[in-house]
C-alpha cells in the first residue's frame, strides 16, 4: 500500500491540532505588555506544546519518508498516535487556564506519555513491516531517546502533584532531547 495518504491525512491533522491550540489563546484587552502577565501561562503551556507538536509532525515526517510502503496495522498505530496528538490542545488549554496546577500538569504529562508510546509503536509497526534489516530498523536502532523519554514523562507525572513547575521542567528537557531530528534516518536513507 502507498503510504502518500497517510502522510497527508497526518499532516492535515496536525495542522488542525496547532490551530486549535492556536484559537485558545486570548488577546488581553488592555493594550499594554503588562496585560500579558495574565495570560502568561497560557502562552508558555501554548509554546511548549506547540514545541512538541512540531517535533512529532518532523520527526514523524523523517519516520515516515523512512518507508517505503504502509500496510493496516501501520495505519491503526498512526491513528493510534494522532489520536493522542489531538488531545494535547485540551490537556494545554486546560494546563495553562490553570495555572500549572497539579492535575492539569500531571494529565499533560500522560497525554505526552501516551504520544510517545504510540510513536514508538508506529516506528516497530513500520521496523516489522520492513524486515529487521531494513535502513529504517537500522536507523531507529534501539531508540534510546525514546525509551528516556518514556522514563522522564513517567518521572514527571507523579512530580507534578508535588512539585507541578519540575514536571514543566521535565516535559520541556524531553522537547530539548528531541528537537533535533533524529539524523540517524537521512543517514540511512543516503547510505
Amino acid at each position: 500500500m502507498a503510504k502518500n495518504r497517510l502522510e497527508a491525512f497526518s499532516d492535515g491533522v496536525i495542522a488542525i491540532i496547532i490551530t486549535i491550540m492556536v484559537l485558545e489563546l486570548r488577546v488581553p484587552h488592555e493594550a499594554d505588555f503588562s496585560a500579558l502577565a495574565a495570560v502568561g501561562p497560557t502562552l508558555l503551556s501554548y509554546l511548549l506544546s506547540f514545541v512538541h507538536v512540531g517535533i512529532y509532525w518532523n520527526n514523524h515526517h523523517h519516520l515516515i519518508h523512512a518507508a517505503r510502503r504502509i500496510n493496516g496495522l501501520i495505519l491503526w498505530a498512526n491513528l493510534h498516535l494522532l489520536f493522542w496528538l489531538s488531545l494535547v490542545p485540551f490537556v494545554t488549554a486546560w494546563m495553562g487556564e490553570n495555572h500549572f496546577a497539579p492535575q492539569p500538569v500531571a494529565l499533560y504529562g500522560v497525554v505526552m506519555l501516551m504520544a510517545g508510546v504510540a510513536y514508538y509503536l508506529l516506528s516497530q509497526a513500520l521496523i516489522r513491516h520492513h524486515g529487521e534489516d531494513s535502513p529504517l530498523a537500522r536507523a531507529v536502532g534501539g531508540d534510546r531517546k525514546g525509551i528516556l523519554s518514556v522514563v522522564l514523562y513517567v518521572g514527571a507525572i507523579p512530580a507534578a502533584f508535588v512539585h507541578p513547575w519540575l514536571a514543566v521542567a521535565v516535559y520541556g528537557l524531553v522537547a530539548v532531547i528531541w528537537f533535533i531530528p533524529d539524523p540517524r534516518i537521512e543517514r540511512a536513507l543516503e547510505g
